[in-house]
């Protein structure tokens, strides 16, 4: 049953019935939840392409309204998640627990864990923004706004990286970390289904079997669909600019100097194919390897930044960073500009919506992808170990990134060893062009050539990761089996969402797809915060009084 106020120390709900078809096409899956969810899909890949202009139009008229009107709920949201994850890891009680049964070990080594969660979370957009957030940072942010400090300065760099650490440390971590601990929990201790609906059963009970959780199932499809389309929209972008920069065709790129038509299409054929192939092959195989791989190119790459770049600028800012990080957080946390300040309120109002609030957007719609891919591959672990290790350390990683990377194109800037290519290129080519200025001809080719092998390992991991999470939550938790017929359909939608957007819109087409798209999906991460906050209290009070907590003890006090 339930976990209810009146029978608080009843044991825990340890099945949640979700009805799947026996046969046919849909053999192992939730059609009340994958029916709804393609057609959905479906209909705005549709609505895209045969009327682009009309949906161009109510879409940017819907983001402008939701954006502005939901910031303050995104902003205290994400400090919400953050402070719950904070006292999860740090309580004893709750630390200590396993998700899994007790004495249960961990199915992945720390390195393959690791590599995993950077990964299939957020690999592509560091290599996007590694240079393109300290950059645009440096030129204008809120202290700049309010005529504190000049753009492109030495004094300017250091509130840079405030900025670029807000957005890319513990905010989009804490999210992730307590989506993935929210159905962790209950998958791996309590036996329910590995999907998103079963977060909610410690608030909801069995309630979840039925048309509301199929609602927060099919909502959490189609977020992960959009959150995955921007992330792959950029990397795309990034890859073709690669290409072009290591000499493939002028054919790469448009008048605009943006991807071409054609090299979208060849691009996604390439990636999401070869990520199908990947997704076949399971997490144990395929999604292993490549993740592996992501992270020890990463490692080389940034090893040239911090020998022959900045390297020692490059740790001061690491350093003054993470300073200024720690101790801005709360502030910066629960701070909500107000337009009712004349023009300096709007325009900090407006950079706020533009990064913050797009970003917090962006982490959440991106939240069930990589929640439940992070908690598939952390059975096993403590919820202090899961905790500190989905938040601190891939945050760690993007802070070094950021610092050496883009501290590097930064030095030559302000050195004027750059001559402004570097603040003039565009985001998805800022890292070659930093590249071009910090290496020979023929070492840049090389280096970039690195890049694009990088990009394409970590499309290719972020696209194969999404189909399996999508198919999972479809299946009811189920990762095997008749999945394998669905993996092609998830494959050719995430490119048709992807080029359909980009060739009719650009990146900000899929980005204001994906804000809309996030808003269901927030109110849903709330809940699930509360509830594994709840599972996880009623659980210490259950093992304080001999109670069973996990699935297995409670089966054996049933027998």
């Amino acid at each position: 049953m339930s976990e209810t106020a009146a029978d608080r120390m009843a044991p825990p709900l340890t099945e949640l019935s979700i009805e799947t078809a026996n046969s046919g096409f849909y053999n192992g899956f939730s059609t009340a939840v994958t029916i709804p969810a393609k057609a959905i899909v479906a209909l705005l890949i549709g609505w895209v392409v045969l009327f682009p202009e009309q949906a161009a139009s109510a879409l940017d008229a819907a983001n402008a309204t939701l954006i502005r009107d939901f910031a303050g709920w995104y902003v205290y949201l994400v400090a919400f998640l953050m402070l719950i994850a904070l006292v999860l890891a740090i309580v004893p009680q709750s630390g200590k627990l396993r998700l899994g049964e007790p004495g249960e070990e961990p199915e992945f080594g720390y390195f393959s864990w690791f590599a995993m969660l950077f990964g299939a979370g957020i690999g592509i957009g560091m290599l996007t923004y590694s240079t393109g957030e300290p950059l645009a940072h440096f030129q204008n942010n809120p202290d700049i706004i309010r005529g504190v400090l000049e753009p492109v300065t030495p004094e300017a760099v250091r509130p840079a990286y405030i900025y670029t650490f807000l957005h890319w440390g513990f905010a989009a971590w804490a999210t992730y970390a307590l989506v993935g601990l929210g159905v962790g929990y209950v998958a791996y201790r309590r036996g329910l289904p590995l999907t998103i609906r079963s977060s909610l059963a410690p608030l909801f009970g069995k309630a979840m079997s039925g048309v509301a959780g199929h609602i927060v199932d099919i909502v959490a499809v189609v977020a992960t669909v959009l959150g995955v389309a921007v992330t792959l929209g950029l990397g795309v972008e990034q890859f073709v600019a690669g290409l072009y920069r290591v000499g493939l065709g002028d054919w790469l790129l448009n008048d605009e100097g943006t991807a071409s038509t054609v090299a979208i299409i060849v691009a996604l054929v390439l990636l999401v194919g070869a990520s199908t192939l990947s997704a076949l092959s399971g997490v144990g195989r395929g999604i292993k390897w490549l993740s592996n791989l992501n992270m020890g190119l990463s490692f080389i790459l940034l090893a040239v930044f911090v020998i022959f770049g900045a390297g020692v600028l490059g740790f001061q800012l690491l350093a003054q960073g993470i300073w200024d990080y720690l101790v801005n957080l709360p502030r910066l946390a629960l701070t909500l500009f107000s337009d009712s300040d004349g023009e300096t309120g709007a325009a900090m109002l407006q950079w706020q919506l533009d990064w913050s609030i797009f970003y917090w957007a962006w982490w959440i719609a991106f939240a069930p992808f990589v929640g439940m891919f992070v908690a598939r591959v952390s059975r096993g672990r403590t919820v202090r170990e899961y905790v500190l290790g989905v938040v601190l350390v891939p945050s760690l990683m993007c802070f070094i990134w950021m610092a050496i990377v883009g501290g590097t194109a930064i030095d030559m800037e302000l050195s004027g060893a750059a001559g402004g290519t570097i603040l003039g290129a565009g985001i998805s080519d800022q890292l070659y062009a930093t590249i071009a200025v910090l290496a020979s001809e023929g070492w840049a080719l090389i280096l970039s050539g690195l890049v694009v092998i990088l990009l394409m390992t970590y499309l290719i991991t972020s696209a194969d990761s999404a189909i399996l999470i999508v198919n999972t939550i479809n299946a009811a938790g189920e990762d095997h089996g008749s999945r394998r017929r669905h993996i092609l359909f998830w494959g050719v939608a995430l490119a048709l969402v992807v080029g359909s957007m980009l060739i009719l819109g650009g990146i900000d087409a899929i980005s204001t797809t994906m804000i809309i798209g996030a808003l269901p999906f927030s109110f849903v991460v709330g809940l699930m915060a509360i509830s594994v906050l709840k599972a996880i209290v009623w659980d210490v009070r259950r093992k304080a009084q001999g109670v069973p907590v996990t699935s297995d003890a409670c089966a054996e006090a049933a027998d």
